[in-house]
């Protein structure tokens, strides 16, 4: 096959990988500034042309607080947002900033990127966030934050878990009482490690079987929150 043939077949699937994105999808933006501060934070996607440039819109400027400084060419920008129609899958891709524009509405022009995945959340995809959850160990419940996810298992913070005596295998549920659209999310799970932090303990866990289509949910709702 010769180099056109395949930049022909590279970029048509950038094309239909980006196309499964309808305009005035959820998206969420995580960018990092030079000192390293990240900030992941909501927008809709609007359209793009082949080849030059991805539009999005610029977030809600009362989220962006001082962070809003550092939205400038040059800036790296990972994308990703939910496919309609496609359950538990994800558009994502890294840019950079191009330029922001003011007309018709605050707009963030990116550049064309050099590769968009299609990921399917019932894999192996873990996703970083913050979601509030409570935690039964055998009677007793514990405040915690879920601090990444993926369909097969959870890192789990527990403050002042100190007093909790664990051991690998042990069964826990794990509630989420309201998450973006979700609300008294149960899923089941077991303890697979545990290590004791200086403001807690941190659990990985595995989650069963039963609990994956309300995983799949979570995963969901996660890839487009802010937090």
């Amino acid at each position: 096959m010769s180099d056109n043939s395949v930049k022909m077949e590279i970029m048509g699937r950038l094309n239909r990988n980006l196309a499964l994105l309808q305009p005035g999808a959820t998206v969420t933006l995580d960018m990092s500034t030079p000192a390293g501060q990240r900030g992941k934070f909501r927008s809709s996607f609007i359209g793009y042309m082949p080849k030059n440039y991805v539009l999005v819109q610029y977030p809600d400027s009362s989220k962006l607080g001082n962070f809003s400084q550092y939205i400038t060419q040059g800036m790296g920008v990972t994308v990703r947002g939910l496919i309609e129609g496609h359950e538990g899958a994800v558009v994502a891709f890294v840019s950079n900033i191009k330029q922001t524009i003011q007309i018709p509405s605050r707009i963030i022009v990116l550049e064309f990127p050099r590769e968009v995945s299609l990921q399917n959340l019932r894999s192996s995809v873990r996703i970083e966030t913050y979601i509030k959850a409570k935690v039964k160990v055998k009677e007793e419940y514990w405040d915690s934050v879920i601090s990444d996810i993926s369909v097969s298992g959870c890192q789990l913070m527990i403050n002042n878990g100190e007093k909790l005596t664990l051991s690998d295998d042990k069964p826990v549920e794990i509630t989420i009482e309201d998450f973006q659209e979700l609300k008294n999310l149960k899923l089941e799970a077991e303890i697979c490690n545990s290590k004791v932090q200086s403001d807690g303990i941190l659990l990985g866990v595995k989650f069963d079987d039963s609990s994956k289509l309300q995983v799949v949910k979570l995963l969901q709702q996660a890839v487009i929150s802010p937090n």
